[in-house]
């Protein structure tokens, strides 16, 4: 099995150089530790960036010039050089160091870093992956959509609702050009500050283009083969919002709604300070030194993760996104294991999604646990068929291929909360409770996956009380394209 579906993995930037700790250190008490979040240091990680958060009202809260002296103060007790990039619109100031730490080093820097008055809490700039296992299989149908095992039930709710005048954001790694995809796509936003990372020659600009996250071998860290391409967020965004009825291609889950890609992850993955401002910004927040969003989302596609407790810079950006009226729905992650360690499945006011296979039982790589709300088709030996590009590295042409993994059951999920919103306005807190209300039950096992498989139809008869369309939904039906029509496999075209 390929490393691309490790969602709780939290990468590090490997940089060739050792860290060298200079100068007395003091120890921090027992206080300090709970004002670490050590559980997102995993063991191979290289860091580089940290996210230090000062008490309100506090010097170093109010003043630049005070950020300036806890740095010097800090960096030279560490015999170490750093920077402060800048305040967090999730709240936070990202410090970067000019080398990195390992696991070990960095609970030493963590520790110096709270070791002042003023700090409140500090976390590692920790690196987020996708969620996704690549699987070549080859079918003429997106079986996730209308199965009655392990699918969707949404060809009935495609007679009530289509996501009209919805925007789904997907925070992953871009767009490409696709047919399936160009007409139903809106303007976002590159939020990867490196422009290593992003390799487009810049850091952070209003082109969201996926440049390619191939790598080579021990390149992101030791150990890790090298890797094509994912197009990773092209593949989500087909499930949510593909062209659909066009004699051609895919469906999508809401293919009246608009996508917008939030560009966070490229080579490597994506640091958390990138995303939670491209959370901020995705819902309509403000982000120094980044235009308004025009066209804010009402819903959020996270399919991507990292090891450890939420932390305080993810809750915020979350709770700020939750606060503007948007929809956050994750992926559980893919490492078989409890989603309590896993996040942002572990945030509060997030929809975290579990996969099942086509017989509706937990897929093997499935994370589970008591933050799991609900499950929805994600594959299990055969994958979810959505959108794709055919390059290795850069960008080639368009294709279609199955993927499988959390990734892939989220999307279901954020494609049926924007049919929902398109027929009644509803908060983050009632979306949630009508997905897991009216789920089925799973036909196969699948223990703490949440209360069910997400049920597309249930899910808008709640809202539309399962009368007439609504303006504007229809066309497609049970007996039209809907999740029937043939799907091209990974290798070109349909």
């Amino acid at each position: 099995m390929q490393h691309l579906h490790i969602r709780g993995a939290v990468r590090g930037w490997v940089i060739a150089c050792t860290l060298t700790l200079g100068g007395p250190i003091l120890a921090a008490d027992h206080n300090d530790y709970q004002r670490l979040n050590l559980a997102a240091l995993e063991t191979g990680q290289r860091l580089d960036g940290f996210i230090v958060h000062f008490r309100e009202n506090s010097r170093a809260a109010a003043s630049e010039q005070a950020v300036a002296s806890y740095l010097d103060s800090t960096t030279r007790a560490l015999g170490a050089r750093a920077r402060h990039v800048r305040r967090l619109a999730a709240g936070g100031d990202l410090i970067e160091f000019d080398t990195a730490y390992d696991s070990r080093s960095a609970v030493t820097v963590m520790e110096a870093l709270a070791n002042h008055p003023d700090v409140a809490y500090v976390e590692p700039n920790a690196w987020m992956r996708i969620s996704m296992t690549p699987n070549d299989t080859r079918y003429g149908e997106q079986w996730h959509y209308f199965e009655a095992a392990g699918g969707l039930n949404l060809p009935p709710a495609w007679d009530l609702a289509n996501g009209s005048g919805i925007v789904v954001a997907v925070l992953d790694t871009g767009s490409t050009s696709h047919p399936d995809l160009n007409a139903n796509t809106v303007a976002g936003y590159d939020f990867i500050s490196s422009a290593a990372t992003a390799r487009d020659g810049n850091g952070r600009d209003a082109n969201p283009q996926d440049e390619g996250d191939w790598y080579a071998a021990n390149e992101c860290q030791a150990g890790w083969p090298a890797s094509n391409s994912s197009w990773h967020g092209t593949h989500v965004a087909g499930t949510i919002a593909a062209v659909t009825n066009n004699s051609s291609g895919v469906a999508g889950v809401a293919y009246g709604a608009k996508i917008q890609h939030v560009r966070v992850l490229g080579k490597c993955g994506g640091t958390l300070a990138d995303i939670a401002d491209g959370i901020v910004w995705a819902s309509g927040g403000t982000v120094s030194g980044v235009p308004a969003n025009a066209t804010p989302a009402k819903v959020i596609n996270m399919s991507l993760g990292g090891s450890g407790t939420c932390g305080t810079t993810y809750q915020n950006a979350i709770n700020s996104a939750v606060s503007r009226g948007t929809v956050v729905i994750v992926a559980a992650g893919n490492e078989n294991m409890n989603a309590s360690n896993s996040r942002p499945a572990n945030c509060n006011n997030v929809v975290a999604v579990a996969a099942v296979g086509r017989n509706g039982g937990r897929a093997s790589y499935s994370n589970y646990g008591a933050v799991v709300d609900v499950a929805a088709p994600g594959g299990g030996g055969t994958g979810v068929l959505s959108t794709l590009n055919t390059g290795t590295t850069v960008p080639a042409s368009a294709s279609y291929a199955f993927y499988q993994g959390t990734s892939m059951a989220t999307p279901h999920v954020s494609g049926v909360a924007a049919l929902i919103l398109s027929v009644a306005s509803k908060t983050p807190a009632e979306v949630e409770s009508i997905l897991r209300s009216t789920t089925r039950a799973f036909p196969a096992t699948c223990s703490q996956c949440g209360t069910g498989i997400v049920d597309a139809l249930a899910a808008v008869q709640a809202v539309t009380g399962g009368g007439g369309p609504a303006p504007g939904a229809g066309g497609v039906g049970q007996g039209g394209a809907g999740g029937r029509r043939a799907g091209g496999g990974g290798g070109g075209a349909a």
